[in-house]
């Protein structure tokens, strides 16, 4: 006999405290997520809206964020259509959009909500089912959409839901789209509006993956021939861990059936298996033990979320993160296959990139966190155009590919760099350090009072970049360095003369300071973290500057 929960939250509770045990309780959700008419605040993020289903993710608030892209729609704003690459709403009914979503709990009936509200407008819709973020933009390329709508809530564990938009570039929305549908959904919400379902008419079927493949052939970025023939001919493993998510399936279809491929945690399973499904270094563990146990000449593991933007990579000797892997991403692109322009990362991320980007005399771009922020250098029309372009926290892409990040195209160029370099992924890395330099990138934080949450805590830290300027010594671990460069696109960060550097940046969202740090050697971290917390508790007024 199930015992009643009060709301969504505390059976989500019950239900992460024993996944096997409690799978059961899911249909509890599904009634709270379509009984549940309490308003939610819409914030869309760096990548979208999301909320824990059955609390802020219900049928109803889906269905009010739905009608207020149509409303935006509607409402034809110069800026909004030029930030959606559309002349206005008759133009998008026309060219329609892509809905789909991951593979998570209530995916096809919230598609369905979405479907069945654009189609009473008159929009064209097609329906991609189960599919990965970088398939939707790709999509809406190939198909000429006017732009898609993905449930996916990316790599947050399973109690959560998730929006992403994407306009008519592929890319993630623009401020000019996110602020409009969160100022008309939020205004509906304080309305207490109940939107009506309807129901979808005529489903039109669209095979993303199919669309993707085609995309990538064309685009010829990645050397798809060189990549078949290196899994069929050469003395190799590779193992592709899809925790539960919707990349499963992708890489057979893309590459090809190969037994020299292993998949791990493709089976359905809405709550996986209980663990936050990103690319964690943790969550590596299955996909380095198969790798240990493999005695194949060339060794490639990968772990991507369940909606294919992030990944993370390993051989059998180590790990690999993004902030490595988008710098060898950079040199091979560049260097052995000779694709010129220049390189684009967010600004916490390692500067192996810069020191690469320095002696080859190849400008290095840093930007925003946040991948929607490299879109200026992504588009044809870029005066300055991205080899690769990629952020710390898993997401990449490249020339001539996706405004998106892509966990597949991630993959297929690390199964190319092998097939052309003729080496493990660890051993072209460290010939890389050894030309360049050795990086050691970390990051961690603190928690601050509450009251700083927002503009109080932007404001405070400000005075880092005041007290803190170009030519300043600053003590590290008992030596002396010389700040060489101050970043401020996002917090503040100070370069040193010995290319270790520090950031530190305020949680947008949360009472927290976020540290970003690179240290030269891999003790060295230790002694720029304790600076950064320094420099951070003197700009609070807890410490004399």
């Amino acid at each position: 006999m199930f015992r009643e929960f009060k709301n969504a939250s505390s059976c989500w509770k019950e239900i992460m405290s024993d996944v096997s045990g409690n799978s059961g309780l899911l249909f509890v959700i599904e009634r709270f997520a379509r009984a549940n008419m309490s308003p939610a605040g819409i914030i869309f993020g760096t990548s979208g809206w999301r909320g824990e289903i059955g609390t802020d993710f219900t049928f109803n608030n889906l269905r009010i964020v739905t009608s207020a892209i149509i409303e935006m729609f509607r409402g034809n704003d110069t800026s909004v259509m030029r930030a959606m690459g559309v002349s206005d709403f008759e133009e998008i009914k026309k060219r329609g959009i892509i809905v789909g979503h991951d593979n998570r709990f209530l995916g096809p009936d919230f598609a369905m909500e979405v479907i069945g509200l654009l189609q009473k407008e008159g929009i064209k819709t097609w329906y991609a089912g189960e599919a990965v973020t970088p398939e939707f933009s790709t999509g809406i390329e190939t198909l000429n959409a006017a732009c898609s709508i993905n449930l996916t809530p990316s790599h947050n564990p399973a109690n959560y839901a998730g929006f992403k938009f994407n306009p008519s570039d592929g890319g993630p929305a623009s401020a000019e789209i996110t602020i409009k549908i969160e100022e008309i959904a939020n205004r509906m919400m304080k309305e207490c509006v109940t939107p009506e379902p309807i129901e979808p008419g005529n489903i039109a079927k669209i095979d993303l993956t199919s669309l993707y493949i085609k995309y990538i052939t064309e685009r010829k970025t990645i050397g798809m021939e060189k990549i078949r023939d290196f899994i069929n001919k050469e003395d190799c493993v590779i193992c592709i861990d899809n925790v539960h998510g919707a990349t499963r399936g992708r890489i057979q279809r893309i590459v090809g059936e190969s037994n020299k491929i292993i998949y791990l945690r493709t089976e359905d399973d809405f709550l996986f298996g209980g663990v936050a499904p990103e690319p964690s270094e943790k969550n590596m563990e299955g996909v380095e033990k198969k790798l240990k146990e493999n005695k194949a000449r060339f060794r490639l593991g990968v772990i991507m979320d369940p909606d294919g933007d992030r990944i993370r990579y390993a051989d059998h000797t180590i790990q690999i993160p993004m902030n490595y892997f988008g710098a060898m991403a950079f040199h091979f692109l560049h260097v052995c296959k000779g694709i010129s322009g220049i390189a684009v990362k967010s600004v916490g991320t390692s500067n192996l990139l810069n020191a690469i980007g320095n002696k080859l005399g190849i400008p290095v771009r840093e930007t925003k966190v946040g991948f929607k922020n490299f879109r200026p250098y992504l588009l044809k029309t870029s005066v300055e155009r991205a080899i690769v372009a990629f952020e710390e926290s898993d997401g990449i892409t490249g020339y001539n590919h996706t405004l998106e990040k892509d966990a597949i195209f991630g993959l297929l160029l690390a199964i190319e760099m092998m097939a052309v370099t003729g080496k493990n992924l660890s051993d072209y890395l460290k010939d890389i350090m050894d030309e360049f330099g050795y990086y050691y990138p970390d990051r961690s934080g603190i928690a601050v009072d509450r009251k700083l949450t927002g503009e109080p805590l932007v404001k405070k830290l400000s005075s880092i970049r005041n007290h803190y300027k170009i030519g300043t010594a600053v003590t590290i671990g008992g030596e002396k360095r010389i700040i060489k460069d101050v970043i401020t696109v996002d917090g503040t960060k100070l370069v040193f003369d010995n290319g270790s550097w520090l950031m530190i940046r305020p949680s947008g969202t949360e009472p927290k300071v976020r540290f970003y740090i690179e240290a030269r050697t891999e003790i060295g971290k230790k002694a720029i973290f304790e600076t950064a917390e320094r420099m951070t508790r003197e700009a609070l007024g807890l410490v004399d500057f």
